[in-house]
Formats: structure tokens, sequence, C-alpha cells
């Protein structure tokens, strides 16, 4: 992000007075091959491919925030390489992965994650190192560290159906995994810290996987191991949460996890989640991002965004997708979102 660009952020996610509503897209490895016309073992694998995607990303829309910008990243695979999944890599499609615990009691046997060795949080970081001085000297900075959330990162290591049954069948062992998960978690997101330094002000956490639990169980498996990874940093730092799938039962409890953003899907309104979140954080979103941003015309994706605008009336929200940017979005729609901010402020 650039320096304005960040501090523009950092005061909506603390919901302080802005002069601009700000619009920031999650924007990754699922869109920027497809956008740009290259592969995305290219757009992994060569830094050179890597530092001008993203540099000719941010400068073809200057008035979007890019985020969490200049991330380091391969699909989903960096947490579950580390953790000692297979992971296989495509042309034209992010990677996939697979699960390495076939057994809860094998847990014993995994030695905590190093990031600066361990796969491909070794080679993120060493992208991090080698380009920090360079996206510097373009104008730009890294403000944010970033990591799949702990019930994620179980699910990578476990398998989201075995680790669904095993919380009903063995809870004490999935509180053992959720425990060495959350600290998988962390040395990831302070290792990243430690590499880039003190451009970074902030933490990113995406776990969907905590949509698929019941009120009671994310009380119990999700929201005390939450809550330990955003108080693991500093309170002053900006905390994004983003979870797309089923929030509603337990979105007044998320309010209170530790995080200053949340960026939520498109399936639940946003006056519903600003009315049950109290004001409490702000909200970043919610234009479908498939069915509308891609999908749909400009005129589409801008009238969704006016719509989202006027329910806030502008308060508290950083406008975004209910989610990341979908694979297939065009520039003209992006730009919509542009032009409905510039047509709310004027009115």
């Amino acid at each position: 992000m650039r320096s304005e660009q960040w501090e523009l952020y950092k005061k909506a996610a603390k919901l302080q007075p802005v002069r601009e509503i700000p619009i920031a897209l999650i924007i990754d490895s699922p869109w920027i091959p497809g956008y740009l016309g290259i592969s995305h073992l290219d757009y992994y694998f060569d830094p050179e491919v890597w530092f001008h995607s993203n540099l000719g990303i941010m400068q073809e829309f200057p008035d979007i925030i890019v985020f969490p910008s200049w991330w380091a990243e391969f699909g989903m695979a960096i947490e579950p390489s580390a953790l000692g999944s297979k992971i296989c890599f495509h042309q034209d499609q992010p990677p996939g992965q697979s699960p390495a615990l076939f057994r809860l009691e094998d847990l014993d046997h995994f030695s905590p994650i190093d990031p600066y060795a361990d796969s491909f949080m070794a080679a993120a970081l060493h992208r991090y190192q080698k380009q920090k001085s360079r996206i510097l000297e373009a104008g730009y900075a890294i403000r944010m560290a970033t990591a799949r959330g702990p019930i994620c990162t179980a699910a990578f290591l476990r398998g989201i159906t075995e680790l669904m049954m095993d919380i009903a069948d063995n809870p004490q062992g999935v509180h053992k995994l959720m425990a060495f998960a959350t600290d998988a978690v962390i040395r990831w997101l302070k290792a990243q810290v430690e590499v880039v330094g003190a451009s970074i002000e902030g933490i990113f956490i995406l776990d969907d996987i905590v949509g698929f639990l019941s009120p009671k169980r994310y009380s119990e498996f999700a929201d005390p191991y939450l809550k330990q990874v955003f108080r693991s940093f500093p309170e002053s730092w900006v905390k994004v949460y983003h979870n797309d799938a089923n929030i509603a039962p337990f979105l007044e409890d998320l309010s209170a996890t530790g995080f200053d953003v949340l960026n939520w899907s498109h399936n639940l309104d946003i006056s519903e989640v600003s009315s049950r979140t109290k004001g409490r954080i702000c909200l970043m979103g919610n234009v479908p991002p498939l069915e509308i941003g891609s999908r749909g015309s400009p005129e589409d994706v801008k009238a969704s965004a006016l719509n989202i605008l006027r329910k806030t009336g502008g308060n508290g929200i950083i406008l975004s997708l209910g989610g990341g940017v979908s694979p297939g979005m065009p520039k003209a729609n992006i730009m919509a979102l542009v032009e409905a901010v510039r047509e709310f402020q004027s009115a």
C-alpha cells in the first residue's frame, strides 16, 4: 500500500473519521494471473513476475486499496506445506493440498513449525526479504502479516470432515490440535513481522472453517484460539478477520474477539451485521463477489455498492466484496466501485 492508503485504511479500521470512504479489495492469486494472462506457476515461482504483477495491479487501480498488499502467497499452500501436506500445483488455478494428520494421536510426533525453514513459509519469507527494499523504492510498503486462522490450519492438517467428526468424538484431542495450530499461526505471523520489519502494523487472519461450527462449538473450539492470535500482537495494530462462510450463529461473539475489521459473506445483509455488532467493529464488505462482482454488469456492481453505502450512511464501512476478488472480475466492475463511492459522497 501507499502510505496515504494505509493511513486511510487504518483510520477507518479504528472507526475514526475519514475524509473519504476507503475501497479495499482482497486481491490475490485466484484473480491476478487470470486477469494478467499469466500462469499461476509463473506468478508463484518467478520473483520478477510476482513483483511486476503486483506493481502493475496497484498502478492500474490507484483508487483501490489492494489488500493485504504485496502478499507473498502460494494459494492456500503456505500453512499446509509447513505442516507436511502434499501440495499439487497447476498452470491455471491455485494449488490443492491434502491432509497430513491421519490420526489425532499422531500429533505427538509433529514438531512445532519453523517458519524460517519449513517449506513455503521459508520461500515466502525469502521473497519478502529480497523484495521489501524494492517495494519501498516503488513507493509502497508491506503493512500486514497474513495467515490462515487456527481452525482453518487445523483443518488443513486433519481434513475438514475428519476435524468436524473429531469435535464430536474427541474434543480433548481437538483442543490439543487447536493449541498446536494456534502456535503455528502465531509463529508464522511473527516471522513475517521480523523479516519485513517496522512497516508492518497489522495482521490479517482468514478462517472460513469457523463458519462450520454451532454457537456452542464456536465458543469452545474457535473463540479462545482466535483471541489468542489477536492478543499476541499490539493493541494499536490493525487486525482484520475474513470469514465468508456462515457467521450468523455467533456474530455477536465475533465482535469481542479482538479484531478491528470484519470481511464477511454477501449472504448476510450489512444492516443486520451492523445492528448485531453494535458499531464495535469496522465492516469491510460486502458486494457479492461472484454473482455480481464477476458475473454482473458495472451497473449491477454500482447499484449493489450504493445500496451498501446507503444502508450504513457511509459510516464504519470499508467498501469491498463479500470475500476476495473472484476469478474473471473485469476492470469495469472494479471501477464501478470507485464510481459508487464518488456518487455517494457527492450526493
